[in-house]
């Protein structure tokens, strides 16, 4: 059994040794522990420092975003034959050593994505000093429960490990980060999510998070990647559950204006509930056409990602 460690870096040439001498050497379960550092586009020293500790070292000519860094080192640790792949951020602000805790409900086969959450365990520490970002934070946990129906504490969360299959598995497209896109197509395939509470250090050492220094482009992001991954996800629940509420009230304006007919027999002044509720009909009428459209599709994609996890799973089979 192989782990390897994906650790996306701009700009962490002071923090990055201490992340990289701080891996466990061996992890029971584990066979071989490799480390993979993705240089997103960095100023600084951290790929000359990366070239130092002998790991395999992936660099973008630019900074493409945490997202695809991500995806970079996935298709990286991939190649060299990962079993478990962990995802930790070269801040040090997740400590190292709790890499075991993420990969053994993988090797015990309890789970097939471990999250560390900052918000079931050693809250005191955990939420010093982070005031509107464990808002945001909590937002988008209670967001992301609604629509995939589960109770997690923790989406927002980059330290993770993944079992070969479900990196097979994910699809996912966002640049910026990935970290929702992950929960909503994984849980849309079947695969099981668990959290492990995690000490982790509220504030960074060195400089500041390149994800969340903007909280208002954060937000923003975050809620458009989220968005297009329920609306390809759910159809018929984004379109045409809608359309069928429009529909409805359409209906209501229609029955005012029927009704004032008759007891009139003329169209004023109902006339312009008349107007409102065939707009609304025809409205409704298209947003649930549009589901159903958008649902065939969507089970084009479903075979689609079959037939790519088949590909991904047999290509690296012969590696």
């Amino acid at each position: 059994m192989k782990l390897v460690v994906i650790i996306p870096c701009y700009n962490e040439e002071k923090t990055l040794p201490l992340v990289l001498k701080t891996i466990p050497r061996r992890i029971k379960g584990v066979r071989k522990i490799q480390k993979i550092v993705v240089n997103d586009g960095s100023t600084d020293n951290t790929p000359q420092i990366a070239n130092r500790y002998h790991v395999f070292l992936v660099s973008h000519k630019s900074n493409k975003g945490l997202g695809a860094a991500f995806r970079t080192g996935v298709a990286k640790a991939l190649e060299i034959g990962a079993d478990i792949v962990v995802n930790i951020d070269g801040d040090m602000q997740f400590n190292p050593l709790d890499i075991p805790k993420l990969a053994q409900p993988i090797l015990r086969g309890e789970a097939d994505v471990v999250t560390a959450t900052r918000y079931k365990k050693y809250l005191d520490y955990n939420l010093k000093g982070r005031g509107i970002k464990n808002f945001g934070n909590k937002a988008f946990t209670w967001l992301i429960n609604r629509l995939t129906k589960r109770k997690f504490t923790d989406v927002s969360c980059g330290f993770r490990a993944y079992s070969k299959e479900a990196l097979f598995k994910l699809t996912i497209f966002g640049h910026f980060t990935y970290t929702h896109e992950v929960f909503l197509d994984l849980i849309h395939k079947g695969l099981t999510i668990k959290e492990v509470p995690v000490r982790v250090r509220p504030k960074r050492q060195f400089g500041e998070s390149k994800i969340s220094r903007n909280l208002v482009d954060y937000g923003y992001s975050a809620l458009k990647i989220i968005f297009r991954s329920f609306r390809d996800h759910r159809p018929l629940y984004f379109f045409a559950r809608p359309g069928i509420y429009i529909f409805i009230l359409g209906l209501l304006f229609d029955a005012v204006f029927v009704i004032g007919y008759i007891e009139v027999l003329r169209t004023t002044p109902f006339r312009t509930y008349g107007l409102i509720g065939s707009f609304l009909n025809i409205f409704g009428l298209i947003l649930f056409l549009i589901g159903i459209l958008a649902d065939m599709i969507g089970r084009v994609k479903d075979v689609q990602e079959e037939i790519l996890y088949q590909i991904k799973k047999s290509h690296w089979k012969r590696q």
